[in-house]
């Protein structure tokens, strides 16, 4: 066969294969126009979501914005009379609320508060000048869990400490173990009062839980401390952070008030709670007693303070009582989140 006769052939070839050649530059071509075509559609989300976050910052959007989380307080207090008794049917125009001074800018919510679930933590000082009454203070702190702690709904754990924190118990509501966890404190050794509550609050309180708890912290001590490594003011600080109400029942009986006696009264001042000074050993059961019956007894508020900026910054609370005659207790402050 000569060139002439196998030209149709030959070009048919060419033809053949520009065609395949072809096909995959348009395929190519029609992939990259595809590709652009998506470009703007994904700036869209990119401005949405931009859009969605500006929204966030319009007082005027959805309240289920992150400035709406961040700018609630929810604060626990308990208001009794001149005696001492606990107050329980108040409702929320018997009080003012301010927060940095000023007076908030809405109450969310207002309501008694008697069925919360607990978080607790309770730390007993096993250093050496506890170790006359050691024994009865375990007894006691024992006969407490189980009074307070409810199976399936409350949590405590038992913590230890001289120079150093031991945890005993880890998080349970199981009483026995709690118990259990009690009685196998050894007594011993200096006091590091501080370091205990900074890292009680820090490790095992200051958890945000997917639920609304009251988180609180009994401490068993006479107050002192001469090793700790944290100062009180960043005990306290600690514990304000991680939204925790400090009892304290003070295990001196001198009946002289002592040095530890005032601590104590700060400590629990400024997360809200009480400090218990029972003169004999027998009225620490009193004590106990006293606690759980408070830890049942509150009021709980919701707010948005006025003027706020997630700036990290210590805020103060007042809950001024509008009656006479009653008192209110609460935390003093507490930090607001950094954004």
């Amino acid at each position: 066969m000569g060139l002439r006769d196998r030209e149709p052939w030959f070009i048919g070839k060419i033809l053949d294969a520009l065609g395949m050649k072809y096909t995959r530059i348009i395929s190519c071509l029609a992939a990259f126009s595809l590709a652009v075509a998506l470009l703007p559609a994904v700036g869209q989300t990119t401005s949405s979501a931009a859009a969605y976050v500006a929204a966030s910052d319009d007082p005027q959007g959805s309240v289920l914005t992150i400035r709406k989380r961040v700018d609630e307080v929810n604060v626990l207090f308990i208001a009794t009379d001149r005696h001492g008794k606990f107050v329980r049917n108040l409702n929320q125009d018997d009080f003012n609320f301010l927060d940095d001074h000023k007076p908030v800018q809405s109450i969310v919510n207002f309501r008694r508060e008697t069925d919360l679930p607990i978080k607790m933590g309770l730390l007993i000082d096993v250093s050496g000048s506890v170790r006359s009454r050691f024994q009865f203070e375990q007894d006691a702190a024992t006969g407490f869990l189980q009074h307070i702690i409810r199976t399936g709904f409350d949590q405590a754990f038992i913590m230890g400490f001289n120079s150093h924190q031991q945890l005993a118990q880890d998080y349970t509501d199981d009483i026995l173990r709690l118990s259990s966890g009690v009685h196998a404190l050894r007594d011993g050794g200096g006091t590091a009062l501080y370091d205990a509550i900074y890292h009680a609050c820090q490790d095992k309180l200051k958890q945000q839980s997917d639920h609304p708890v009251r988180k609180a912290i009994v401490l068993l001590t006479d107050g002192e401390d001469n090793q700790s490594e944290h100062t009180r003011w960043q005990a306290i600080e600690m514990a304000q952070r991680a939204e925790v109400i400090i009892y304290a029942i003070s295990t001196d009986d001198s009946g002289l008030v002592l040095r530890g006696d005032k601590i104590l009264e700060q400590l629990a001042a400024a997360t809200g709670g009480r400090a218990f000074f029972p003169f004999k050993m027998k009225d620490m059961t009193h004590s106990f007693a006293a606690i759980e019956d408070e830890l049942r007894s509150q009021y709980v508020v919701s707010y948005r303070p006025a003027d706020f900026s997630a700036d990290g910054r210590y805020r103060s609370i007042e809950i001024i009582a509008l009656k006479k005659d009653l008192q209110v207790r609460a935390r003093q402050g507490y930090y607001a989140p950094r954004q």
